[in-house]
């Protein structure tokens, strides 16, 4: 492990196990930062989220404890308040032992409603519920329309990530959906894109508004991360994400016409400046040829050149004789250009096929909007920070054999974190391979305030057109380390124990203040390419932070890493407050998927697993949170879902390569539990839902997927009869966050910030005090 920025970084690094213990792990009654764990975290003012189903034995009907009803601990789930159950007006049964009950002489016709009952008084009673016919429920989407690139390529929509938010005050979610064209791709791949759609819907379907984040936002998994939160406490959820010239926001009336169109409000400057929301900087391959002239025809003028660090001329770079004089003519620059282009490019690679280059957004304005969730008015747009500079020069775009402008630049991420303990900020991160860079904001209701700024500085290059620069340290002294340790996903936790939140950043961590809490490098093995050297674990593509040994004090992260033989671990289990390696293995390959989950009970914790290409002969497969080798079987690696009356984990299957497939829900050790006929999973080799979180009903989550002509989005309700007692998931801030971040780039899992298994220890559960605008 590298040394962190700064001498008091060091001490609260080398001391957090000893002296601090998170706030998942402190005892029942144990003080933390401002009273027990969770004092003062502003959460969401939720109502009773009762939902029934009918079944075959009945009706099943489940319902939310809150986080401020919870009061104490018994052997097997939490006390507090207890809940009468009514049928038609009439008391049918008082539930002391859940918020389940399955009423066996319960009809579709029937109408239900929980009251609370604490200290013998019973409360008021919940808005009634009428049986699903079936155990899910599909809300009614409205698919954008089929559109047709610049090339003359047809593409049509799908429904596809999704976030909840309660957006108008009323305690219940308002949903909102992704809309992802046929033709959205990876920021490595060419070719245009569709618009991406954001919308927001009741859950009876009624369409509030929708985001048309127009043509110059690339569509595709690394460019659109929406935060769906209520950040300025006013208890309605706000929406922000990153903006551009010709996002328009579309308001619809109760018949479901459109009522308004408007645009992003473009800042003076650019207005000034001649930007215009008819802009479209999608680059054709001709454009990006002349884009590469003009790159070309200034080289002397590049800042870096200007400082000796990068070749004076160009034929330098390419290892070519120098044949022309700079500053280079326009047509010393295109015949450069073809050069580079047509002979250079494809030495490097065959994939570096530059003619063909096109739908890329490499130039034009950025933004950062707020939007008011209830009908997306827009509250404030500023300039995206950072901006990206350049097509990717800087970031190392040209440097490997692959040549991919516009890659490592355009990779962005986003999550929100409770970095006072109390209020929630916005997290914003671009790149994740060379310079690596986080802003945080709070948003006061009218404007956004910067809370701290994170960058790497870019990873100095020799060669611009030839040269590695992963793993290499940033030209910022304070955050160097911090270069190649992102993943596709951030997560947000408690790590030392403070009562505030930090920012899992992959492989290293971002201490609630801004600091680099600590940046995790080990030792190679003897078998690597790098035998003996002290590396970054660096990234990877699936991360999982929560307690996972309920016998070690603290948090733990999960991590699975490409850098193949250049890193020191395949697969680690590290010390979330010091970045320690707890236990890992190399694998010398890019090992691309793994999780957590309790699937075994029979097993102290929970237990985690990678997955590896075919045909490796290398040990990959089950661990204990421990490090015990289980075995190489282990289950599927898309999603994980807590849907069992055990407090088991279950995972959700749906993986697709060509064909799409139907996810199912699958126990490790009692098979396939539900077949979700009729949808599809999204993202292909994802094959992640669109949402796993507790939307509604107990504690257990939900399964939230398209349907398979993205008519609806259905969501399932797990029908199991419980008789454990947990206040809802979403009164947990950790676990709230990692709901709110589970949309942004390879979509994982939300963990809470206790340990969640079937041999849960409840009186070690922290019982929430919660400060919920509305309550």
């Amino acid at each position: 492990m590298s040394p962190p920025s700064g001498v008091r970084r060091v001490l609260t690094s080398a001391l957090a196990s000893l002296l601090c213990l998170p706030l998942a792990a402190l005892p029942a009654g144990a003080e933390a930062a401002g009273g027990r764990p969770g004092a003062g975290v502003q959460l969401e003012h939720l109502d009773r989220g009762l939902v029934a189903a009918t079944t075959g034995q009945g009706v099943f009907l489940s319902w939310r404890l809150l986080g401020d009803e919870a009061s104490g601990h018994g052997t097997a789930g939490l006390t507090g308040t207890d809940f009468r159950v009514y049928r038609n007006g009439r008391a049918i049964a008082t539930v002391t032992d859940s918020t389940n009950y399955l009423d066996a002489a319960g009809t579709g016709s029937a109408e239900y409603r929980v009251a609370p009952v604490a200290k013998g008084r019973e409360g008021r009673r919940s808005d009634p519920a009428t049986p699903w016919l079936k155990s899910f429920y599909d809300l009614p989407l409205r698919k954008p329309a089929d559109g047709v690139t610049p090339a003359g390529e047809a593409y049509t929509y799908a429904a596809n990530d999704m976030s909840v938010g309660d957006v108008d005050g009323d305690g219940q979610y308002e949903y909102v959906v992704k809309w992802d064209p046929s033709n959205s791709k990876d920021v490595s791949q060419r070719g245009y894109t569709g618009n991406t759609y954001v919308d927001t819907y009741e859950l009876d379907g009624t369409l509030r508004w929708r985001l048309d984040l127009g043509v110059n936002i690339r569509s595709g998994a690394h460019y659109t991360q929406f935060l769906v939160y209520d950040f300025d406490g006013d208890g309605r959820s706000e929406m922000m994400l990153k903006t551009a010239p010709g996002t328009k926001i579309i308001r619809y009336g109760a018949g479901g016409e459109v009522v308004s169109e408007r645009h992003v409000t473009m800042p003076k400057q650019d207005v000034k400046a001649g930007y215009a929301h008819s802009d479209d900087y999608r680059k054709s391959a001709a454009d990006y040829f002349d884009h590469v002239v003009a790159m070309f025809a200034k080289w002397q003028e590049h800042p870096e050149v200007v400082a000796g660090r990068w070749p004076a001329t160009l034929e330098e770079a390419f290892g070519i004789p120098v044949a022309h004089e700079y500053p280079l003519s326009h047509e010393d620059a295109v015949e450069l250009a073809t050069y580079f282009v047509d002979v250079y490019a494809p030495s490097r690679s065959g994939n570096n096929r530059l003619r063909e280059f096109a739908g890329f957004v490499i130039t034009g304005p950025e933004y950062l909007s707020v939007l008011e969730g209830a009908t997306g008015r827009e509250l404030q747009t500023v300039r995206y920070k950072p901006g990206r500079g350049d097509d990717g020069l800087m970031w190392g775009d040209y440097a490997m054999a692959r040549i991919e402008p516009g890659n490592r630049v355009d990779r962005f991420l986003s999550s929100v974190a409770y970095l006072d303990g109390k209020r929630p900020s916005a997290v914003f991160a671009r790149g994740y391979y060379t310079r690596t860079t986080l802003v945080a904001y709070d948003w006061d209701g009218r404007r956004l305030k910067e809370v701290w700024y994170v960058d790497s500085g870019h990873a100095p290059m020799a060669n611009p057109f030839n040269a590695s620069p992963h793993g290499v340290p940033g030209s910022n002294p304070e955050y160097a380390d911090l270069t190649t340790q992102g993943f596709h996903s951030m997560s947000v936790a408690d790590v030392d124990g403070d009562g505030r939140q930090e920012v899992v950043y992959g492989s290293a961590t971002i201490d609630d203040d801004g600091d680099l809490l600590y940046s995790s490098f080990a030792q190679a093995p003897p078998q690597s390419n790098v035998p003996g050297q002290n590396v970054r674990l660096g990234h990877g593509d699936a991360m999982h932070v929560g307690d996972f040994d309920p016998d070690r004090p603290g948090l733990e992260v999960w991590t699975v890493h490409e850098g193949g033989a250049w890193a020191p671990y395949g697969w680690a289990m590290r010390d979330a407050a010091t970045g320690k390696v707890l236990f890992g293995g190399y694998s010398g390959v890019d090992t691309g998927r793994g999780m957590a989950g309790d699937i075994d009970p029979s097993i102290r914790g929970l237990e985690t697993w990678s997955s590896m290409p075919p045909n490796q002969a290398i040990e990959a497969g089950l661990w204990s949170a421990r490090g015990d080798y289980l075995g190489r079987n282990a289950p599927g690696t898309n999603m994980s879902i807590r849907w069992a009356a055990d407090m088991t984990t279950q995972f959700v299957n749906g993986t697709a390569t060509t064909v799409l497939q139907t996810p199912t829900i699958d126990d490790w050790k009692r098979g396939t539990l539900l077949t979700a006929e009729g949808t599809l999973a999204n993202n292909w080799t994802k094959g992640n839902p669109g949402l796993v979180a507790d939307v509604f009903g107990d504690w257990r989550e939900e399964l939230l997927v398209r349907t398979a002509d993205s008519g609806a989005v259905r969501i399932y309700l797990s029908t199991e009869v419980t008789n454990h007692k947990l206040y809802t998931l979403m009164h947990d801030p950790q676990y709230r966050v990692e709901v709110a971040r589970q949309q942004t780039g390879y979509n994982q899992p939300a963990y809470p910030s206790f340990y969640f298994g079937s041999d849960m220890d409840w009186s070690r559960v922290p019982l929430p005090k919660l400060s919920a605008p509305g309550h």
